[in-house]
């Protein structure tokens, strides 16, 4: 398939089976515009997403982030940045363009930046900063991410084949996250040079620090994990900041058939 290549629009035309969409609004998004998929498991029980503060700056609450310049993507404003309005106060008005280059955000010391947790602090800390993080998903922003959409043609006509396939998925994460990962590892650095065996273990640890895969209702219903009142939290919030329309009905936007069935969940360490 490639990078370059729209995998989203290939899913439902049938040109692939099974595609890793972005977060729960890609589901609604779906449902809005009658396209015929749906999610069948969660794989990121956590958005990834953090907004990055310099050190030694007074930031030490959510809160004191709206004191700052914010530099947020055109999908960031569009999306969560909506929510941060809604439910916290945040000015657009201080916002400035976030382009994928962390330059702008050094050179401001009063500046936040957007980010993944798995990626853009492990960059900056190798700068000698050790950044003030903050997690959208610990501060209420309850997204599912990553998670694996299909076909409703595929839920009908071959639910065998959907749960082989996300059953081979969360198994394959359990034992990516606390197993040997080295195979994987190898696999994701031949097809991406940018990525680094300490880039990997960095954004591993991060996954585990902050319950990126595994948390919630994980712990016991096992990876991949979703349910109703989580996915009606998280529309509640959207329709509230004005990203989902309310006419969108969020339970055509996914299925539990295939997911909370505590599969590979004996392969997570003991306590």
């Amino acid at each position: 398939m490639g990078p370059n290549i729209n995998n989203r629009l290939l899913l439902p035309v049938g040109r692939i089976d099974m595609f890793m969409s972005a977060n729960t609004l890609q589901s609604f998004d779906a449902v809005e515009n009658n396209v015929p998929t749906l999610a069948v498991a969660a794989i990121f029980q956590k958005e990834p997403q953090v907004l990055i503060a310099h050190p030694d700056q007074g930031i030490e609450t959510f809160e004191d982030l709206k004191k700052l310049t914010l530099f947020v993507s055109k999908e960031g404003i569009g999306t969560y940045f909506q929510w941060l309005k809604s439910d916290y106060g945040f000015d657009e008005r201080k916002v400035k363009p976030y382009t994928f280059n962390a330059q702008p955000f050094l050179a401001d010391k009063r500046s936040a930046m957007q980010g993944y947790v798995t990626s853009e602090p492990y960059a900056i800390e190798k700068l000698g900063i050790k950044p003030k993080m903050f997690l959208l998903a610990d501060q209420g922003f309850d997204a599912y991410s990553t998670l694996i959409e299909t076909r409703r043609d595929l839920v009908e006509q071959k639910p065998d084949m959907v749960q082989r396939f996300v059953d081979a998925s969360i198994v394959g994460w359990y034992n990516y996250i606390y197993g040997d990962n080295k195979p994987a590892n190898a696999m994701i650095k031949r097809d991406n040079r940018e990525m680094t065996d300490d880039l990997l273990a960095y954004s591993v640890a991060a996954m585990k620090r902050h319950g990126i895969v595994d948390s919630g209702d994980t712990l016991s219903l096992g990876l991949g994990a979703m349910t109703d009142a989580r996915m009606k939290s998280f529309y509640d919030k959207m329709v509230r900041a004005g990203v989902v329309k309310a006419s969108v009905d969020p339970r055509k936007a996914y299925t539990l058939q295939f997911v909370n069935k505590k599969v590979g969940i004996e392969l997570r360490p003991k306590p």
